[in-house]
């Protein structure tokens, strides 16, 4: 499908890279230098613009003003982002104005491709995609997988080679990265999809029951073992077994799943002679194996045989790209599963907000917060305000519309409300000793509210403000330097001579320099 593509950029090379990718897959392409034509041909081809690709930083215009301009996901076109500079506060702005999609530059290719190929698929118009629905077999295909970043694009690279082979495959990577989801990809792509794919978890089961578990016992091998019991290895015959966990395994079992690796075949307790099986092996760890073979805990004869063909998934704090895709992805999810009349929809604040977590339990965690969500949500979209928990995990992390001055005719601000009704009584005190100089508390973030006038009700002198700011910025960003000056938009002499000219300590903002 033929789709007409605007992108403004004020790099000529960089919008002669984009227009060759872009065109090179069948679509239209309109350029602009700057945010402020961009916006111009925008407006003239509104109804024909499928997808905008804006860069940030732009003279005239920039790429956070144009989205303010356009209304962000309100303009019903997806916005792909390029940040070249800045880390993940810009594009949390740039998530919370209503972008879409990220890219960092320099972006590849086959990145833009398919960030442009994923936007497409949402009917921005209809502010609705359809949610996928897996066979009712369980099978995951690599289609299943979501993805944008290019890290885990190498990832499915990777599984699609190996699942063409019978080659031993260990997925690392984190507790909840996906290594399973991967490998069933692996799996359904294989000649052995067909048959069965049996997973062992060798983190959960007690060390003596390991070996029975994985290769079977015979009845009356052992007391309590009134019954025959196949194994996990028999089961798998002719398909695939994906070991998770392995680098839990004890030493005396490594040693039996090495001749199975090694042979072909299996030591069933209690039985007279070994047992063949046809087994692909699929192995996972969290753990690093090369630091268990130093160590002693993991046989070096065993891991050689096993890692022939690694692949390590990273952690979701590596590839943010995918949270916004991810987080889509389960809020459709939940919401078919749970059979809503409407399907939620997920804000731009709330994108902002899951994108700038850093999910020390990855895609599992985020998973399980969005199915929260969803359950207790009660209006027609996800904000902000539906993620307290995922909220109060991240330092100084404030709302949009937190941070701001308050003037003398804004009474229905709460914390102007606080401020102006404990202006002539005895609180104005306790007020100004529990905050930092002339700032009001607000609950939950603590003296970010900077008020315009003093308590006998005129405006505050501009040397007084830029101060507390100053000493705002220093406390909310840590005492680092670098990025308390480019915050205020100002160099780090000019910040250092402001430091010294009000006697600002940076070690502790709210103490005065000796």
């Amino acid at each position: 499908m033929t789709a007409h593509i605007l992108v403004i950029d004020d790099d000529p090379v960089q919008r002669r890279l984009l227009r060759a990718a872009i065109e090179s897959q069948g679509h239209v392409v309109h350029l602009a230098e700057n945010g402020r034509a961009g916006l111009e041909i925008f407006n003239r081809l509104r109804r024909e613009i499928s997808v905008i690709v804006l860069d940030l930083m732009m003279p005239e215009m920039n790429g956070l003003e144009f989205l303010g301009a356009v209304g962000g996901l309100e303009a019903e076109v997806p916005i792909i982002v390029q940040t070249g500079q800045g880390g993940i506060e810009t594009v949390v702005q740039a998530m919370r104005a209503g972008a879409f999609d990220f890219v960092v530059k320099p972006v590849s290719p086959e990145r833009i491709s398919t960030a442009i190929g994923n936007a497409l698929k949402v009917d921005q118009r209809e502010s609705r995609t359809r949610p996928t629905r897996r066979s009712r077999s369980g099978a995951v295909s690599f289609e299943d997988i979501v993805s944008a970043s290019p890290a885990m694009e190498r990832v499915i690279d990777l599984a699609r080679r190996a699942a063409h082979s019978t080659i031993p495959v260990v997925l690392e990577g984190e507790s909840g990265v996906g290594k399973e989801m991967v490998a069933r990809a692996i799996q359904s792509t294989s000649d052995r999809s067909a048959k069965p794919f049996v997973t062992v978890n060798c983190g959960a089961i007690p060390h003596n029951l390991v070996e029975s578990i994985l290769f079977g016992h015979e009845k009356g091998a052992f007391t309590g073992a009134t019954e025959r019991h196949a194994g996990k290895f028999a089961e798998a015959d002719g398909g695939t077994l994906f070991l998770d966990e392995i680098g839990d395994l004890p030493l005396d079992v490594q040693v039996k799943l090495l001749r199975a690796v090694q042979e072909g075949e299996i030591e069933t307790i209690g039985a007279r002679q070994p047992l063949k099986v046809n087994v692909r092996l699929i192995s996972a760890t969290n753990k690093d194996l090369i630091a268990e073979v130093k160590s002693g805990r993991f046989r070096e004869d065993l891991y050689y045989r096993l890692n022939v063909f690694p692949i390590t998934i990273p952690a979701l704090r590596r590839r943010k790209e995918d949270i916004p895709y991810l987080a889509r992805a389960f809020v459709e999810r939940f919401s078919a599963e749970q059979r809503m009349p409407v399907p939620l929809d997920i804000g731009a604040g709330a994108l902002a907000l899951l994108t700038a977590f850093d999910w020390p339990g990855n895609i599992r965690q985020l998973e399980n917060a969005i199915f929260r969500a969803v359950i207790l949500a009660e209006g027609p979209e996800l904000t902000e305000a539906d993620f307290p928990q995922i909220a109060a995990q991240i330092p100084g992390y404030i709302k949009a519309d937190a941070l701001r001055v308050v003037g003398p005719d804004e009474r229905a601000n709460p914390a102007a409300q606080a401020w102006n009704d404990a202006e002539d009584s005895a609180e104005f005190e306790s007020l100004l000793l529990s905050s930092p100089k002339g700032t009001a508390p607000i609950a939950g973030v603590p003296g970010n509210v900077i008020v315009s006038i003093d308590r006998s009700g005129n405006v505050r002198r501009l040397a007084d403000v830029e101060e507390e700011l100053i000493r705002f910025a220093l406390k909310f960003y840590r005492g680092q330097m670098s990025q308390v000056a480019r915050k205020l938009g100002i160099g780090r002499s000019t910040l250092y001579r402001k430091l010294k000219d009000y006697g600002i300590d940076p070690e502790d903002p709210q103490r005065r320099a000796a």
